[in-house]
């Protein structure tokens, strides 16, 4: 390479350094503020999450000291302080609270406070289907068959979590208003399907056995 190559090539180098240079004078705050920002949203989502946790802390252990209460009332009471951090907490607060009510014999409030659960519409579906299930189970004396029945019916459409037990309900409300036909059909579905639990095999194959029915029909 001649020296006039080789003072060129030095040249160009000094040129692309200069430029370089004077892009990162004119704008090298952009990348520092980038690296700014990405520290500030990972310190903050740490933070965020900290404070996250620090809220689900405190609320299972508000609940678990209202539940070591000796009375359901008190149980009840203590629960009602409590300030659910996130709307899905507060229909599994409510839940809680509507089996301390039934257990204090407050049978109507229990499904009240159920039902209003069932409507929370911050809430996930499935939170809301518990408690309309729950609901529907607690108000078996204060609320009409159709509704129950209807209700139910609601429940057991095919990929709801809740379909075999909302199945079973129904069965029961067969037996309840004495269609012993429609019942066995709705319990031997019951034992056919693939999703049955054993639990719910065996309430299943009990209630067909004391109805009268064969479980070989199953």
């Amino acid at each position: 390479m001649s020296d006039s190559d080789s003072f060129i090539d030095e040249v160009s180098e000094e040129v692309r350094r200069d430029r370089l240079f004077g892009l990162m004078r004119r704008y090298g705050w952009i990348a520092i503020l980038a690296v700014v920002v990405l520290v500030a949203g990972a310190g903050w989502r740490e933070y965020s999450a900290a404070q996250d946790r620090a809220q689900a802390q405190a609320f299972g252990d508000a609940i678990l000291a209202a539940l070591e209460l000796e009375a359901p009332e008190a149980r009840a009471d203590a629960l009602r302080e409590i300030t659910p951090p996130a709307p899905e907490s507060g229909v599994l607060l409510d839940m809680l609270i509507a089996a301390e009510e039934a257990n204090a014999g407050q049978a109507e409030a229990a499904a009240d406070r159920l039902q209003a659960a069932a409507t929370t519409a911050e809430a996930p579906q499935i939170y809301r289907d518990i408690a309309a299930f729950k609901a529907l189970v607690q108000g078996t004396d204060s609320l009409p068959v159709e509704e129950r029945r209807i209700g139910f019916e609601a429940l057991a459409t095919a990929g709801n979590p809740l379909r075999l037990l909302a199945e079973e309900q129904l069965a029961l409300i067969a037996v309840e208003t004495g269609d012993t036909e429609a019942a066995l059909t709705q319990l031997q579905a019951i034992l056919a399907d693939s999703e049955v639990t054993a639990g719910l095999r065996r309430r299943a194959s009990q209630l067909i056995v004391a109805l009268g029915g064969s479980l070989d029909a199953a």
